[in-house]
């Protein structure tokens, strides 16, 4: 039954625990050892989930958590993104190639300007970005909605400046 739900959260979940990973780790082949490390997290903490919050919840949170201690085992200065093409991305189909080089570069600079906020404006962004409400933000944080409301307006902002938005 642990295997079966496991696999289920993996396949619901999976796409959005390597974007959160991408967050705390730019360089594609470390980035993979943290999915793994945070898929065996997720293993290893299945038995003891007790349906207190949604099950998404419960997953971001150890991805969070991971990331966190992944961080502090680093703590090496922001690697540069020039690997974003190893990433996966959907097939784009569209014929223009002036287009699809238009948007990657737009895509880089956002990951980019992501990459370069302090830990904690990266994770409200990503984790906003993955559609998490304020209440579930608030559970993966640990923090209340009212401070996640006032967290994400300044990484917002923060990230705003650091894409040169005005």
């Amino acid at each position: 039954m642990v295997e079966q739900q496991f696999e289920r959260i993996l396949g619901e979940h999976g796409a959005a625990i390597t974007r959160l990973a991408y967050s705390y780790e730019a360089v594609a082949g470390i980035r993979e050892e943290l999915v793994q490390e945070i898929a065996l997290a997720i293993w290893r903490a299945l038995p003891h989930f007790r349906g207190e919050c949604s099950e998404r919840t419960f997953v971001f949170r150890i991805a969070h958590n991971r990331g966190l201690t992944h961080v502090r085992r680093r703590r090496a200065p922001q690697q540069s993104l020039d690997d974003l093409e190893e990433a996966d991305e959907p097939v784009d189909t569209r014929p223009h190639p002036d287009e699809q080089l238009a948007q990657m570069n737009q895509r880089k600079r956002l990951a980019s300007a992501v990459q370069s906020l302090p830990i904690a404006r990266r994770q409200m962004i990503v984790l906003m970005l993955e559609g998490l409400s304020h209440a579930e933000i608030g559970e993966v944080l640990g923090i209340t909605e009212n401070n996640v409301a006032v967290r994400l307006n300044r990484a917002r902002k923060a990230l705003k400046n650091a894409m040169g938005v005005t």
